[in-house]
């Protein structure tokens, strides 16, 4: 009974995550009408910030407690998202408000990339383990 137990939560488990993605891409296509490839980069430099945030408070903090360092870390990352996403609303996507779709949809392809190589220069290319 153990391996089915943890075979059916973890796929329970995997599935919530698709689930979550696949509403994100629904909410913001219909409230924009443009198809968003920026949002898998945004969750990317969140996962990357808490990584690295959970590496640096017990070093700057001395705190070694990993519920209360995780805490911390999240709180921090979600507070960089969303500074970053209203950079990004602000600079970026808030300039093109009635443009073509098309427009909209290079804009998202750019951000990716722009983020996938800021997530590289601050945080480095390791592998990170959050535990």
């Amino acid at each position: 009974m153990g391996p089915f137990l943890e075979t059916f939560i973890g796929g329970l488990m995997t599935g919530m995550l698709y689930s979550l993605v696949a509403l994100g891409f629904v909410l913001i296509f219909k409230a924009s009408g443009v198809f968003n490839f920026a949002q898998g980069a945004m969750v990317l430099f969140a996962a990357l910030a808490m990584a690295r945030f959970a590496e640096w408070i017990p070093a700057l903090l001395g705190i070694e407690h990993k519920a209360l360092v995780n805490l911390m870390a999240f709180i921090l990352a979600m507070g960089v998202m969303v500074m970053l996403a209203w950079v990004v609303e602000r600079f970026v996507l808030g300039k093109l408000v009635n443009q073509e779709g098309v427009t909209l949809l290079m804009a998202t392809l750019g951000i990716t990339y722009f983020m996938d190589g800021f997530g590289q220069t601050v945080f480095g290319s390791d592998i990170y383990k959050i535990d």
